[in-house]
C-alpha cells in the first residue's frame, strides 16, 4: 500500500502518514474480519470484558498522546481534544460492562392457547458476526468508540473506516486495544477513498451491521446499496433551540454561546437555529453578542484557545459563503464571520427566513441563525419545519411549555432548558425524520450490534 499525508488543517504541516488501501484489498480485510468474528464469538464475555477493561486503564494512560492527536489531524482546541480523550477509557468501561450483560427473557408459552406445561422458550443475543463502521472527522475518538467498543464487547469482529482526514485517533485506538490483548483480525482499521472503500464494505454480504455517522445524502446511499443486514444511521441535523419569553435569557445566553461553538460548530448536534420570543429578543442579543465575542478562536495548540479551526479550508470557504448568501436574503449579520485560512470567527445572523438554506441546511460551521416567535406552538412548528430531527433544546421557566415542547418537538433527544449540545454516553443517541435510524448509546449500541434468537425446548407432556 502506499502512504498518505495526514496535514493539520491549521497550519498544513505532516502530522503523520497512513497507508491507503485500495479496492482490490477489501476482500482480504473482510476475510480476516469472518475469522476474527469466529475467534472473538467463541471467546467468553469475561475474556473479552478483561481484555477492553485493559485497553480503558492504557487509554487513560495516554490522554495527553491522544489528545494531541485529536488536536493536529482535526485542528480543534487542546482544551477540547483533551475533553474527548478523557472521555475515551469511560466509554471502553461502559462497553465492557453492558457487552458482558447480554441478558435474555424467559416466554410464558403455556399462556398461548392449546400449549401446557411441556414447552420452555427463552431468547438469547448473539453478535452479528462482521461490523463495518464508518465514522466522521470532527470527534475522531468518542465517534470511533462508540461504534467499535460495544461491538468488541459483545464478540463482533470490526473494519473501521475513519474519515480520511482523521485517521490518526482510530489507529491509536487500535493500538491500545492490541496492547491489552485484542487478538489480529478482531479489529481492522482500512483508511482510502469513502467511496470506493465505503461502497465495497457495506455491500459485502458477509457484513452483518453497518455503522455510519455522517451527512444524509452518504447515509440514504448506503441503506440503497447496503442489502438485507442491519443498519444505523445517524445522519444530518439542523438543530433547534427555542427561547421563551420567560427564560433566563442570562442562562439561555451562556448556554447557547456554548452550545453554538463548540469544535467550530461541527458537531450533529450543534446549536444552528435560536428561535427567540419577540418580546425578549432584543434583550437576548444583548447577552449573547459579547459572550461570542469573547470566545477565544486561533491556534489549536495555545493554551488559551477555546475553539480552533474547521477540518479544512474549503469547508470555512463554504461556511463563509452560506453567511454571504443569508445577509445577502436579507439577514443581518450581528458579529463574527469573517474568515482566515481554515478558521472562521463565530458569527450569529439575525433575522433569518427559518424556511432560507440557512437555517434549514445543515451548516457544520461556528454560526447561528436567529429568528423570532410569538408563542410556543408557533415556534414548535418552526423548529419541527426541518428535514432533521437530531436533537433540539427549550429555555422557559413554564413547566406546561416544558411538556407541550417534549410531546410535540420532532427530535431524538430534546433538552429542557439546556441546548441540544449536550450527551451522556450511556444515554440513548440518535435522530428522527432525515437525522437517520437506529441508536448510539452504550447499551443502545450493544442491542444495535447483537441479533435476537428465540429458543423453544419441546417436550412430551406428562399430564
Amino acid at each position: 500500500m502506499t502512504l498518505e499525508d495526514i496535514k493539520s488543517p491549521f497550519d498544513g504541516s505532516v502530522i503523520g502518514q497512513v497507508p491507503v488501501a485500495s479496492l482490490k484489498d477489501v476482500d482480504g480485510y473482510l476475510t480476516r474480519a469472518e475469522v476474527g468474528a469466529k475467534l472473538w464469538r467463541n471467546t467468553p464475555a469475561h475474556v473479552r470484558s478483561a481484555i477492553i477493561l485493559k485497553a480503558a486503564t492504557i487509554a487513560e494512560e495516554n490522554i495527553e498522546e491522544l489528545a494531541q492527536i485529536i488536536s493536529g489531524e482535526t485542528g480543534k482546541s487542546l482544551v477540547e481534544a483533551r475533553a474527548e480523550a478523557s472521555r475515551c477509557g469511560e466509554i471502553f468501561r461502559l462497553s465492557s460492562f453492558e457487552g458482558s450483560q447480554l441478558y435474555g427473557s424467559t416466554l410464558p408459552l403455556d399462556a398461548n392457547k392449546g400449549t401446557g406445561l411441556d414447552k420452555l422458550g427463552f431468547t438469547l443475543r448473539q453478535p452479528v458476526g462482521v461490523v463495518v463502521a464508518i465514522s466522521p472527522f470532527n470527534y475522531p475518538g468518542l465517534l470511533v468508540l462508540h461504534k467499535i467498543g460495544p461491538a468488541l464487547a459483545v464478540g463482533n469482529a470490526v473494519v473501521l473506516k475513519p474519515a480520511r482526514t482523521t485517521p490518526l485517533t482510530a489507529f491509536a485506538i487500535a493500538k491500545y486495544l492490541k496492547e491489552a490483548g485484542l487478538p489480529d483480525g478482531v479489529l481492522q482499521v482500512i483508511t482510502g477513498s469513502g467511496s470506493v472503500l465505503g461502497d465495497a464494505l457495506v455491500s459485502d454480504p458477509r457484513v452483518r451491521k453497518v455503522s455510519f455517522t455522517g451527512s444524509t445524502v452518504t447515509g440514504t446511499h448506503i441503506a440503497s446499496i447496503a442489502g438485507a443486514k442491519k443498519l444505523s444511521l445517524e445522519l444530518g441535523s439542523s438543530c433547534p433551540v427555542i427561547v421563551m419569553d420567560d427564560a433566563d435569557i442570562e442562562y439561555a445566553a451562556d448556554a447557547v454561546a456554548l452550545g453554538g461553538y463548540i469544535n467550530a460548530g461541527q458537531v450533529c448536534i450543534s446549536v444552528q437555529r435560536v428561535i427567540v420570543h419577540e418580546k425578549v429578543m432584543a434583550n437576548f442579543l444583548d447577552a449573547l453578542k459579547p459572550r461570542v465575542e469573547a470566545i477565544k478562536v486561533g491556534d489549536p495548540k495555545s493554551a488559551d484557545t477555546k475553539v480552533g479551526t474547521l477540518i479544512s479550508e474549503k469547508e470555512a470557504i463554504r461556511v463563509e459563503k452560506s453567511i454571504a448568501t443569508a445577509v445577502g436574503e436579507g439577514a443581518t449579520l450581528l458579529t463574527g464571520g469573517a474568515r482566515t485560512g481554515a478558521i472562521v470567527m463565530p458569527a450569529i445572523v439575525c433575522g433569518v427566513n427559518p424556511k432560507s438554506a440557512f437555517a434549514q441546511d445543515e451548516l457544520f460551521g461556528p454560526a447561528i441563525a436567529v429568528s423570532s416567535t410569538t408563542g410556543i406552538t408557533d415556534a414548535i412548528s418552526i423548529a419541527n419545519d426541518s428535514p432533521y430531527g437530531l436533537g433540539a433544546g427549550v429555555f422557559t421557566k413554564n413547566m406546561d411549555t416544558s411538556i407541550q415542547a417534549a410531546r410535540e418537538l420532532d427530535a431524538g433527544s430534546i433538552h429542557i432548558n439546556w441546548t441540544p449540545l449536550w450527551r451522556a454516553d450511556l444515554m440513548p443517541y440518535g435522530g428522527l425524520k432525515s437525522s437517520g435510524i437506529g441508536k448510539e448509546g452504550v447499551r443502545s449500541t450493544v442491542n444495535e450490534m447483537t441479533e435476537e434468537k428465540t429458543i423453544i425446548l419441546h417436550g412430551r407432556s406428562w399430564q
